[in-house]
Order: C-alpha cells, then sequence, then structure tokens
C-alpha cells in the first residue's frame, strides 16, 4: 500500500520558518522524482518544487526561490522541504506528491492527476 505521509505543518508567525517532512512507503522511493504542491484557502493547486531521483537537481516556483529548499534522503524514504522568512501569503495546505522521473510536464505541475502518488497534506499557517 503506497502511503506519503506529511508532517511539520503548523502556526506560524510572519518572518519564521518550518520544515516539513513527507515520508513515503509502498513504492521505490529513491526512483521517483518527489514533489511539494500547496493550495492556498479559496485558490487552486500551486506547484512549490521539485527534487529528482538523487536530489542532485531541484527546482523552485518563482514565489518560493531562495526562501524554500527541498532536499531528501533516499534512506530514510523521506522528502523535506524548508521554508524560511514565511509571509501570510505562504498560508496552504502542503502535499507532497511523487511520480516517475520526466512524467509531469511543466504544463501539469499544478495538476493532481499528473502525478502517481498523493499525500494528505499538511497544513501551514502563517499569522501573527
Amino acid at each position: 500500500q503506497v502511503q506519503l505521509v506529511e508532517s511539520g505543518g503548523g502556526l506560524v508567525q510572519p518572518g519564521g520558518s518550518l520544515r516539513l517532512s513527507c515520508a513515503a512507503s509502498g513504492f521505490t522511493f529513491s526512483s521517483y522524482w518527489m514533489y511539494w504542491v500547496r493550495q492556498a484557502p479559496g485558490k487552486g493547486l500551486e506547484w512549490v518544487s521539485t527534487i529528482n531521483t538523487g536530489g542532485g537537481s531541484t527546482y523552485y516556483a518563482d514565489s518560493v526561490r531562495g526562501r524554500f529548499t527541498i532536499s531528501r534522503d533516499n534512506a530514510k524514504n523521506t522528502v523535506y522541504l524548508q521554508m524560511n522568512s514565511l509571509p501570510p501569503e505562504d498560508t496552504a495546505l502542503s502535499y507532497c506528491a511523487a511520480a516517475r522521473p520526466d512524467k509531469v510536464a511543466v504544463t501539469q505541475l499544478s495538476h493532481r492527476a499528473a502525478y502517481d502518488y498523493w499525500g494528505q497534506g499538511t497544513q501551514v499557517t502563517v499569522s501573527s
């Protein structure tokens, strides 16, 4: 049974930091690209970041580049998202997702159906 379990969300003040984790099981984690995708209240899905199988290539949305860092530990089947300098606009339900290499086209990054596996999400709330 495939599972992606996110954790690490919570309430943080503007300017603060959070580190999200996503523990994977039920598939060969090291063979999949991993993604973070989020959904702000009342808005659609927004792709945030991607990391390739070995972790040597990472990609970020313009809105988070320079503030967020994606990483993975294939020995622990876990992907992380370090989020710094958080403004209230980063409030969102954050999901991790997995897909085989090069499966998700750039135009499909915000489409849930494009991914092979999808987690339940962890809430990030940035507020004073």
